[in-house]
C-alpha cells in the first residue's frame, strides 16, 4: 500500500519549484466536459483541479491512506473506496481519466476488468496515461477498450499532447 501523504509532498515538491503538476487535468478539460470520474484518484491531484474549474468530479481509488488525503484536501468532493475492476456507481461521466499509470498498479492479468470497470461509467471518453515499458502495451490497452465497446479517438506521446509516435508513453482517449 502507500503513504497518500508522503505520496502527496512529492507533487506539493514539484510544483514549488515551478513544475507544472497539473498536465492532466489541463488535458482533459480541452474536452470541455461537466462531469468527471477520476480513476485511481490518488490523493485527489487531477479531480481537485478539475473541481477548481468548476468540473464536478467523482474520485475513486482501492487505496485508504491516498484517498485520506484526498478527502481531507478536498473534503466536498465525492471520494470512494473501491477495486475499479469492480466499481459500479450506477452513473456515467463524460470523461472518465485514468492518469498516472493506473493500469500497471493493477495485478498483472487484470487489465481488462479493470478496463471493463471504468467502461461501464463512460459516457463520452476514456483518457488514460501510461508507461509503456513496464509489461502493458498500446495495443494490449486497445483491445481491452474494444472488448469494452470503445474505439481509439486520439493518442499522443505526452499530457501536452505530442505526437505519439511509438516511445515508452502514451495517452490514449477512447470514445464510445
Amino acid at each position: 500500500m502507500w503513504d497518500g501523504a508522503e505520496y502527496q509532498r512529492r507533487f506539493d515538491s514539484l510544483a514549488e519549484s515551478g513544475v507544472d503538476v497539473h498536465g492532466e487535468a489541463a488535458f482533459v478539460r480541452a474536452y470541455e466536459p461537466k462531469t468527471v470520474l477520476d480513476a485511481g484518484c490518488g490523493t485527489g491531484r487531477v479531480g481537485i483541479e478539475l473541481a477548481r474549474h468548476g468540473v464536478d468530479v467523482v474520485g475513486a481509488d482501492l487505496d485508504e491512506s491516498m484517498l485520506a488525503h484526498a478527502r481531507e484536501r478536498a473534503p466536498g468532493i465525492t471520494w470512494v473506496r473501491s477495486d475499479l475492476a469492480e466499481l459500479d456507481l450506477g452513473r456515467t461521466f463524460d470523461v472518465v481519466v485514468m492518469a498516472g499509470n493506473v493500469p500497471l498498479f493493477t495485478a498483472p492479468g487484470t487489465q481488462d476488468a479493470l478496463v471493463a470497470g471504468v467502461a461501464r461509467h463512460v459516457g463520452g471518453l476514456l483518457v488514460a496515461g501510461f508507461s509503456l515499458d513496464r509489461g502493458y502495451s498500446v495495443e494490449q490497452y486497445d483491445e481491452h477498450c474494444a472488448r469494452a465497446g470503445l474505439r481509439l479517438a486520439e493518442r499522443f506521446a505526452t499530457w501536452d499532447r505530442q505526437p505519439f509516435e511509438g516511445g515508452d508513453y502514451a495517452v490514449s482517449v477512447h470514445a464510445v
